[in-house]
């Protein structure tokens, strides 16, 4: 048996078992050092007697003053939350027990920073809908296109021979060539165009699609349908790949444009579910045309125009309030969140309201772009951390709550 040793050499000052503990939580835990000068303790210390000679064991009594249910544990996880041990490569017969008592400040320093590495990244995936989570070359874009055009010779009375270059001007100014007629003066029903447009598309070249089902299920976290397009045409599409039950909801045209408003506006109080009692509906009774029409090509091609562009009320990709009114209505934190998208405008704009973003239909990863997938049946080789942890929902203000299905537009 080791020789007594004084009960006064045992009880060293309190700064060397601080460096005892820090021992513990620095060195062997792996809990950052700059957390651990933060932290505040409170030390009862006290020797007792061991029966027989074996190794002096260092017991950290966690004494945490939160919920028993938190998941707040040392990393890497012990297998208990409120006790830690330690043996000491020291041999004595006497056991120093130090009881650390965290307080609150404790749990919010390390949870609101050292917790933060433990939980996964990502706590929504938002998905955009058209030539993303199918090929372009399934040719809906084309047939898109071409209604369009279709669309404004008939229905609107513009002159063909305008069209090509009309068509390029009002996407390349306002995102979706709706969006741009609406804003130059042009009135129409917004369901009527959406069943011209999308009515008559080739929905037979789309086919269900077992892998990127597959895909979807597996991935433990929300996810969320983000398209210009209206909500027919985006049930359609997610029926005829069979993944209708892989997302939570849907957020499209009818989503940010519930009403049928003449003028631009930014009243957040007309943004609303579809379904809700407020209904999309042209009641000004006027004509497909309004008391003028700006001359955009005209525009563009005065070398010194002065005059500014008029504002479309259509809300949708890439406007950058529509990505964060989408965020809203769905309750998305977008630190937390990527973004699939085949436009790289519209990756672009994610980006700059925070979104982590995947550009889709090719592996060259642009500016904006954290991620780029030549086909979403890449995912899992390309993201596969989105796999390795279970889905935690942010605990930030963000709730998982259910989408009802809401609506955007496509190129249209």
């Amino acid at each position: 048996m080791p020789p007594m040793v004084p009960p006064t050499q045992l009880l060293q000052p309190l700064t060397t078992s601080c460096t005892l503990i820090e021992r513990l939580l620095v060195a062997d835990f792996g809990l950052p050092r700059k957390l651990f000068l933060n932290f505040q303790f409170s030390f009862c210390c006290f020797a007792s007697c061991w029966s027989t000679p074996c190794p002096c064991t260092m017991q950290f009594i966690c004494l945490k003053q939160i919920d028993p249910t938190s998941t707040f544990s040392f990393p890497p996880p012990p297998p208990a939350l409120f006790f830690a041990s330690h043996k000491l490569s020291v041999s004595n017969p006497l056991i120093l027990q130090h009881s650390i008592r965290f307080n609150l400040e404790m749990k919010m320093e390390f949870e609101g920073r050292f917790g933060q590495a433990q939980r996964q990244k990502y706590d929504c995936l938002l998905f955009d809908l058209d030539d993303t989570l199918y090929p372009v070359s399934a040719g809906l874009a084309a047939g898109v296109l071409k209604n369009i055009k279709d669309y404004m010779v008939e229905k609107l009375g513009i002159d063909a021979e305008k069209i090509p270059e009309l068509c390029n001007l009002l996407y390349k100014n306002y995102g979706t060539t709706m969006a741009g007629i609406r804003a130059i003066g042009y009135d129409f029903d917004y369901d009527e165009y959406h069943s011209f447009v999308h009515g008559r598309l080739p929905y037979e070249n789309l086919k269900p699609d077992p892998v990127l089902r597959t895909l979807l299920l597996s991935l433990p976290i929300r996810k969320v349908i983000f398209t210009n397009a209206d909500k027919i045409h985006a049930a359609k599409v997610l029926n005829k790949l069979g993944l209708e039950d892989c997302f939570e909801g849907i957020i499209c045209f009818e989503t940010l444009n519930p009403i049928h408003k003449t003028v631009a506006s930014d009243d957040e109080d007309d943004i609303e579910f579809v379904g809700s009692t407020t209904q999309s509906s042209a009641n000004n009774n006027n004509n497909n045309i309004t008391s003028e029409i700006f001359d955009i090509i005209g525009h563009f091609s005065k070398s010194n125009s002065t005059s500014e562009l008029p504002k479309t009320p259509i809300v949708c990709k890439p406007s950058e309030d529509a990505i964060e009114k989408a965020l809203k209505i769905a309750n998305i934190n977008p630190q937390r969140t990527l973004f699939f998208e085949d436009s790289l405008r519209n990756i672009q704009s994610g980006k700059r309201v925070g979104l982590d973003t995947v550009l889709v239909g090719t592996s060259h990863r642009c500016k904006g772009a954290d991620y780029a997938l030549e086909s979403m049946h890449n995912i899992k080789e390309a993201i596969p951390e989105l796999w390795e942890a279970d889905n935690k929902v942010s605990d930030g203000g963000y709730n998982s709550g259910k989408v009802k299905i809401v609506e955007t537009s496509v190129t249209a």
